[in-house]
This record gives C-alpha cells, sequence and structure tokens, in this order.
C-alpha cells in the first residue's frame, strides 16, 4: 500500500474518480460526526477542536463555521509553503464543519460519565475509520496536515516535532481561550494514530499505473491526513 502526493491536475485524471470521490464524502462526513461525538462527550476534545470550540463560543458562531473559518485561514498559510490545494483540500475545508454542525443538532450532550466515556469512544473510533477512509481516497491533504507537511518541505524540519509544535500551540490558544480540555483530549492523541494506521491499508484505493505531475509516495506517520495519518485534521486537516 502506497500513497500518491497528486497535484490537482493528476487528481483530476486519476483512476475511479468517481468511487474516490464517494470514498472522500464519505469519509468526510464521518469525520465530522466523530468530532461532535467527542465535543458532546464533554470529556475533552482534540487540540484543534478545543481552539474551534472555543472561538464559537466567544464569538456565537456555530462550532461548525469555525472549523470552516480556520480551515480557510490555515490554506491562506499554504501560499508561502508553495502547497498544492487538492480536491480533497478543499473538500475537506469546506464539508467537515459543515457535516460536524449537523451532527451537533442531533446528538445531545452527555449528561452521565458512562454516556460521556461512550461518546467519547465512539466518536475516536468514527473518527478515525473515516479519516482513514479519506485519506484512502487519495484526493490531496486537508489543511492542517498540508500546513504540517508544507513547513516540513520547506525547511526540512522534522514532521513529529513540527506537529508536536503546532498542536501544541494550538491547544494553548483554546484553552487560554476556555475551549475543552480533558481526558477525551489525551486519549484522542493516543489512539488517533494507531487506529488510523491499522485500518488505512484496508480502504486506501491505489493508483493504477503512471500519473502525471504524481511526487514520491508518503506514508502514514502517525498524523491524520494523506502525508500524515491521525493528525486534523482532517483531519479536516
Amino acid at each position: 500500500m502506497s500513497l500518491e502526493n497528486l497535484s490537482l491536475r493528476a487528481q483530476l485524471r486519476v483512476d475511479r474518480l468517481p468511487l474516490r470521490l464517494a470514498t472522500l464524502a464519505l469519509g468526510l462526513t464521518g469525520y465530522g460526526a466523530g468530532l461532535a461525538m467527542i465535543i458532546r462527550s464533554a470529556l475533552g476534545a482534540d487540540p484543534w477542536d478545543v481552539l474551534h470550540v472555543a472561538v464559537a463560543a466567544r464569538t456565537g458562531l456555530s462550532i461548525g463555521t469555525v472549523i470552516v473559518a480556520v480551515s480557510v485561514l490555515v490554506l491562506v498559510a499554504w501560499i508561502p509553503l508553495r502547497q498544492h490545494v487538492g480536491i480533497g483540500t478543499l473538500a475537506n475545508a469546506l464539508w467537515v464543519g459543515v457535516a460536524a454542525d449537523a451532527a451537533l443538532r442531533v446528538i445531545p450532550e452527555a449528561t452521565t460519565l458512562a454516556g460521556g466515556i461512550g461518546l467519547l469512544a465512539g466518536g475516536i473510533v468514527l473518527n478515525a475509520v473515516s479519516d482513514a477512509v479519506y485519506i484512502g481516497a487519495q484526493l490531496g491533504a486537508g489543511p492542517r496536515d498540508g500546513l504540517m507537511t508544507g513547513i516540513h518541505r520547506r525547511w526540512g524540519l522534522p514532521i513529529g516535532p513540527v506537529r508536536l509544535v503546532l498542536e501544541a500551540v494550538v491547544l494553548a490558544v483554546g484553552w487560554s481561550l476556555g475551549g475543552p480540555v480533558g481526558v477525551g483530549t489525551v486519549l484522542y492523541a493516543a489512539a488517533i494514530g494507531p487506529i488510523v494506521h491499522l485500518v488505512l491499508p484496508w480502504v486506501t484505493i491505489p493508483v493504477r499505473g503512471p500519473v502525471p505531475a504524481a511526487s514520491p509516495a508518503r506514508g502514514p506517520a502517525g498524523g491524520a491526513e494523506p502525508a500524515v495519518p491521525g493528525a486534523d485534521g482532517a483531519r479536516r486537516g
């Protein structure tokens, strides 16, 4: 199993594009729903969602709207990094927030510890599996992971430390604004990478034959999107 770094032109010409688009939509929808479940658990959220929830509470905007707005701002940061925007990049930026808001409307907040644990566990699993499905479509990195891999390529910094610093900064800002940091934050960080790594080989749609404008494959490295499974988002990235 290999993951390709395809340009937008190559993505538009890649084999089985309808299947990839359907897989992309399924993965992003499940990812947004998983985020909603984790948030409703009231046991903490992943670093980026700690920030999203905090900003939403202070501005009166919906969490999904904040997710989309932050995604767009992160994409602006791609410009000096010369990152390639893909089909999945744009879909991730626009759809994860919509899916999260839709799920938040129908999922009530947990009122008991048992309910919270159930939502947290289910949300982490759904989020990770959906992340792998999204990655497996091979249609481009999400905004947040693209920022991470762009910094890696631009300055040659190791991906692991780059991800750690970015998420630590995001978490610190979100926490300072009153975002939901808790046991769920720790469990998410510990579980998301291994689950994505386990599921990814089963859901990846291989690229058949030579692909124009494709660069060397990028394997899983504990993140959340094509370059780095398990990172935002997705994650959304």
